[in-house]
């Protein structure tokens, strides 16, 4: 899953902590939490929804990377049956610290906290997008006055394509392609995208067989069961009722021959059924991979869009099949991020975090220069007090 062993905040002791809050499902949020549970039963925030999420994700997360894991299953039991679930909009104390979660339009359940503590208003913006998309409502961005943010600095220097114009161009790429006898394939993250990406080709009244396989599935299943998340939750309804779902391994092969659109964790080709479908469609020029996340260096899919090759029966080929990539990013980009910023109230200090080296530098000097609000770039282990 990963490309390196992944770190954990081991210098955190357990037992110092009062509560765990959790804005989404995503590994990188979500994957160190159970080593708190191995001992203790400390109290963890989040969404109903986030909760059925992580447990999909950290249980795969355990079971491909064991090894370099501190905990196991019975530590992520022991999580979940320590959570306390919140509603966007609602406020809990925790001693005397009060959170209240609002929706972070990232992935379903997705949340940023707002942190009220002795007089000071601190929030927390998580992984957030304030655009619609065809699954989730934009971020709320209500926030009364604030002492300080801690916000992501994803895409601080990067702006991503106009919404509808993306929409439109991928519908009509994918189209194409399958007009002309061949299949695409479109690698994707089992939560938030496989289901945004099913309900833009229902949107586009897409006419032609759309496969949908891997975790994904489940995840669908989970999905389902909170329509109150979702921005439009008829469409999303239509959209996976319309797609074949995998059943096995006669239909995966079954799905290779004929045209149309294949819809498959993992979405940068690290593993899944993503890479079976892959194996199976390179060969063919009539073919298509169209990849609709960001790629991280050294990943197969990012060798795959800068070299066209992958690594097929353990050798290096060539890929003939078309290969294209479309940005359906679920974070603010550059242009969002300025916005958010610029609509701030109080007088807060921003934290620039959750970015590529130089980027969270580079966006706490644009906030000091532009917006004039102090504006730091942390690193970790370091303290602030507000």
């Amino acid at each position: 899953m990963m490309d390196h062993e992944p770190g954990f905040p081991a210098h955190i002791s357990p037992r110092e902590i009062d509560a765990i809050i959790l804005s989404h499902a995503h590994l990188d949020h979500s994957g160190a939490i159970p080593m708190f549970h191995i001992r203790e039963h400390t109290p963890v925030y989040g969404t109903a929804l986030t909760f059925e999420l992580a447990r999909i994700l950290i249980s795969d997360f355990i079971h491909l990377s064991s090894y370099y894991l501190p905990y196991e299953y019975l530590d992520l039991e022991s999580m979940i049956n320590c959570v306390i679930h919140m509603r966007y909009n609602e406020s809990v104390e925790i001693g005397e610290t009060q959170i209240k979660f609002l929706d972070a339009g990232h992935i379903p359940g997705s949340a940023q906290i707002l942190i009220n503590a002795s007089d000071r208003r601190v929030l927390y913006t998580g992984d957030f997008n304030t655009l619609d998309t065809r699954l989730l409502n934009g971020a709320d961005n209500n926030y009364p006055d604030l002492n300080a943010v801690i916000i992501e600095g994803t895409y601080a220097n990067e702006d991503h394509p106009n919404r509808e114009t993306l929409e439109t161009d991928f519908v009509k790429r994918v189209t194409e392609i399958v007009e002309g006898g061949g299949t695409v394939l479109v690698p994707a993250f089992a939560v938030g995208r496989s289901q945004e990406i099913l309900c833009v080709l229902t949107a586009h009244h897409f006419e032609y067989p759309i496969t949908i396989d891997g975790m994904a599935l489940e995840v669908n299943e989970v999905i389902m069961r909170y329509p109150e998340s979702l921005r439009d939750s008829k469409l999303f309804m239509n959209a996976i009722h319309t797609a074949n779902w995998i059943g096995g391994w006669r239909d995966r092969r079954i799905a290779t021959k004929k045209p149309g659109v294949i819809i498959s964790p993992a979405g940068m080709l690290k593993g899944g059924a993503a890479v079976f479908y892959l194996e199976n469609l390179a060969k063919k020029r009539e073919n298509a991979v169209f990849l609709i996340s960001y790629q991280i260096p050294g990943s197969p899919g990012r060798e795959l869009l800068e070299k066209k090759q992958f690594i097929i029966g353990g050798r290096t080929r060539r890929v003939e099949a078309s290969v294209e990539r479309f940005d359906f990013s679920s974070h603010c980009g550059m242009k969002e991020l300025h916005e958010a910023v610029r609509r701030l109230k109080g007088d807060p200090t921003l934290f620039v975090m959750h970015g590529a080296e130089g980027n969270c530098q580079q966006f706490a000097e644009w906030i000091k220069g532009e917006v004039g609000l102090n504006a730091v770039a942390p690193n970790a282990g370091e303290v602030h007090y507000i």
